[in-house]
């Protein structure tokens, strides 16, 4: 996979967290995996569809999710609820749609899936042998949130 796949889907994340939650995130460390394999509690997984094509999960711990849900709909979430969960969705929805616009912005035409939320650790998600490119972002007093860019270009048939 291509390191400029995920370089919108960094950018559209500290975009929309520092705007939407009021902390800008910091950059942990780029990593490969083979697959996508999260060990996060809460995953939000988008479909990629277009002239690239593919998987972006992002997953975080069930309290940064309580966290970052508390703050878009603010008040305090206890339980982690369909009301959280909506939340949680949007949060990916809108980065997902901001890296369309700026993957549009290199050329490529492409759209997203509907996000969802996948609650549990160890989770493998298939993704047709596309390896992952992995980002973990720490966004204070909130907790630890990490992107899986898991997309490729898609091949043409001939006509």
């Amino acid at each position: 996979m291509k390191v400029e796949y995920v370089s919108p889907f960094v950018e559209a994340a500290v975009k929309v967290m520092t705007a939407l939650l009021q902390v800008t995130p910091e950059r942990g460390t780029l990593s490969a995996r083979p697959q996508v394999f999260t060990t996060q509690q809460v995953n939000i997984v988008c479909g990629i569809t277009g002239d690239v094509e593919g998987q972006v999960i992002f997953g975080m711990s069930i309290v940064a999710a309580d966290r970052i849900a508390s703050r878009m709909l603010g008040s305090p979430v206890v339980t982690f609820d369909q009301l959280a969960a909506s939340a949680i969705a949007e949060l990916g929805n809108m980065i997902s749609g901001n890296s369309m616009t700026l993957l549009h912005g290199q050329g490529f035409t492409c759209d997203i899936t509907p996000p969802t939320i996948i609650k549990g650790s160890n989770v493998k998600i298939s993704t047709l042998d596309i390896p992952a490119l992995v980002i973990p972002m720490r966004l204070k007093d909130i907790g630890e949130f990490e992107i899986n860019v898991s997309i490729k270009e898609r091949t043409r048939r001939a006509a």
